[in-house]
């Protein structure tokens, strides 16, 4: 049986990689701004709306129809490292970088796709 401090361990490895994302358009530089507990799958989850039409932000699918899925990068911006705690809740960690990086980067009208909130 496993102690304390190796579950610790293998759940922080088990993880997947959390914090925030980018999706810039290079043709016209505009950038979409997100933020996600499981970086890979919402990047993936992403690229197959924005391919298929199902992604809610209609201005940025108008954008990937007319330029071309070449024409977009998908990024990690920012991760949060894992903690001890495996109960601990990183919602709200997520919330303050997302708002830390929209601040800084101002992903909105002409510069992004963002919507203020």
């Amino acid at each position: 049986m496993s102690n304390h401090s190796e579950l610790k361990k293998n759940y922080k490895q088990t993880l997947p990689p959390m914090g925030m994302y980018i999706v810039k358009n290079l043709v016209n530089n505009k950038i979409l701004i997100g933020s996600s507990k499981n970086l890979p799958g919402r990047i993936n989850r992403f690229k197959f709306g924005l391919k298929y039409g199902t992604e809610s932000n209609k201005e940025l699918i108008a954008d990937y129809k007319k330029y071309g899925e070449e024409n977009f990068s998908f990024e990690i911006l920012d991760e949060l490292k894992p903690k001890e705690d495996p109960s601990y809740n990183y919602t709200e960690e997520l919330k303050v970088l997302e708002e830390m990086w929209l601040e800084k980067l101002q992903p909105f009208g002409e510069k992004g796709y963002n919507i203020h909130k």
